[in-house]
């Protein structure tokens, strides 16, 4: 299995920073990584997201149904993506007060065929990805009039 972790400090409390990562709808006006989400965040149910394929090939875009499998707010967001024996993928948000802000850990388990031949460079683009997405989460979430 292959984990991605990145921690990023947002001076907003948890709230706030969960308003912008449960709204769906609007990931594709700030978002680099999730270019869009069609769904709820609500558990169980399924979203349609467009996202980058960060590590891959330069530019290219996947189109994937994912399960909604934690709505825990302002604590935790999470959604898997599946594709038999090949690929699982458990994408999460931890959020957590801290100095008047929000610790929001970013990361995502990979499990599958595909992810066992990733290489270190592939998986260090993924997470150059996520942090560049946690980046504009907190100009997102700043910009905000909440």
């Amino acid at each position: 299995m292959e984990r991605i972790r990145t921690s990023h400090w947002i001076p907003a409390p948890p709230e706030k920073v969960w308003a912008v990562l449960a709204d769906f709808g609007r990931y594709a006006e700030w978002n680099p990584l999730n270019v869009s989400a069609r769904g709820d965040a609500r558990p169980g149910a399924r979203v349609l997201m467009r996202f980058v394929d960060a590590g891959g090939a330069k530019g290219k875009i996947i189109a994937q149904t994912v399960t909604v499998t934690t709505c825990d707010p302002p604590r935790r967001l999470a959604w898997v993506g599946h594709i038999p024996l090949l690929f699982t993928g458990t994408h999460f948000f931890e959020l957590s007060p801290e100095n008047g802000g929000t610790r929001v850990t970013h990361g995502e388990d990979l499990s599958g065929l595909i992810p066992r031949f990733f290489s270190s460079v592939r998986i260090g683009r993924q997470k150059a990805a996520y942090e560049a997405m946690n980046r504009a989460l907190e100009q997102r979430v700043t910009a905000m009039k909440i």
